[in-house]
């Protein structure tokens, strides 16, 4: 869950401010061979005129209705719950959704209003090249864009908790992975690679932790083992989640959920998204030096959510064991002093 966490900078939280910052550079992966678009495209696309148009079409002709749509997405995954929600809330839910995208649309219109003159011409005379143009059009300084959308996303997530009924969180990262989808699919392929960046964050920032292991590293020296430790699991992370979604698939290929099979592409995302909060809260432990974060807020919540969507615990367990064995994989021996504590710690928190 979303928690508050003053960043307060040293080398150490800068260095792992950049870390979290890479997770939202732009993936130019997703581009055919038959649409890749020119460096121009791009700059014509992330202009102040080319983000007012994207923005605009999103709000006056979809965002509403998107935010709707998903909304019925969500409450067809958990109908099966009793009047898990009444209209009320329903209303407020979907009313503090749209406030949360239009935000990010704001910031995302706003964050070159004052760069007009940049054009390609420019910035390659500059001194930048093709391969870090994309640095430019990107998001804004990490911590910056954290604070700015703070309090809309924790009145998004207090709407959620403040439900009559708790299994009600389990609508909130899935409301917003359905709404980025419904409203991905409205954009161009340039438009897509250049706010998908901004919707990864919302999504992950409800979830993972990430804020509050920058702020938690502020008591580490540069070369702190725990630091290095941190620093370097952080850089596997994703190849982690990766790499234990795809062993998860070879244990159990025909595997059913109310969200599907574990091959389905929606399961796939919210698979190794949740792969990567596991990881996170175990880091977060070790910085802390504590389980809280584990015993209080990790496992209360995939009680709730994982087994209200029929994920029986028998993948958890084996989600457990193979995310930990990749983990330990990847570590020096050395640092086995440092992790296998914590790592322990998860283990009796979850199978005691």
């Amino acid at each position: 869950m979303l928690k508050p966490a003053q960043i307060v900078k040293n080398p150490s939280v800068e260095r792992l401010l950049k870390l979290w910052a890479q997770r939202y550079k732009m993936d130019l992966s997703s581009l055919s061979l038959f649409e890749e678009p020119s460096v121009n495209s791009f700059s014509a696309a992330a202009s102040p005129a080319g983000r007012a148009l994207t923005t605009t079409k999103l709000k006056l002709n979809s965002l509403n209705i998107n935010t709707q749509m998903a909304w019925i997405l969500t409450k067809s995954l958990y109908n099966y719950i009793p009047n898990v929600l009444d209209f009320s809330e329903a209303r407020r839910i979907t009313e503090i959704t749209l406030i949360v995208y239009c935000q990010i649309l704001n910031i995302y219109q706003q964050q070159l209003l004052s760069t007009d003159s940049l054009t390609v011409e420019r910035l390659q005379a500059a001194g930048y090249d093709e391969g870090n143009l994309f640095s430019v059009w990107g998001i804004p300084p990490i911590e910056e864009l954290a604070y700015t959308l703070e309090p809309t996303l924790i009145a998004f997530q207090g709407e959620h908790t403040a439900c009559q009924d708790w299994r009600a969180i389990g609508f909130m990262t899935t409301q917003l992975k359905f709404t980025n989808k419904l409203i991905l699919k409205l954009l161009a392929p340039v438009e897509k690679i250049l706010l998908c960046p901004y919707f990864k964050f919302i999504e992950e920032q409800v979830a993972i932790p990430w804020q509050r292991i920058c702020a938690a590293s502020v008591k580490q020296e540069l070369d702190s083992p725990t630091l290095i430790l941190v620093e370097q699991m952080l850089l596997a992370s994703e190849g982690i989640s990766k790499t234990v979604y795809s062993q998860l698939v070879e244990h159990f290929p025909n595997y059913h959920s109310r969200s599907g099979n574990l091959t389905h592409p929606d399961v796939a995302h919210s698979s190794i998204r949740d792969l990567n909060m596991f990881q996170a809260y175990l880091y977060l432990c070790i910085l802390e030096q504590s389980l809280v974060p584990i015993e209080q807020e990790l496992l209360p919540l995939c009680k709730i959510v994982l087994e209200k969507v029929e994920v029986k615990w028998e993948i958890l367990e084996k989600w457990m064991q193979l995310l930990i064995d990749e983990i330990i994989r990847r570590v020096k021996p050395e640092q086995n002093a440092i992790l296998l504590p914590y790592i322990q710690g998860m283990q009796q928190a979850f199978f005691q």
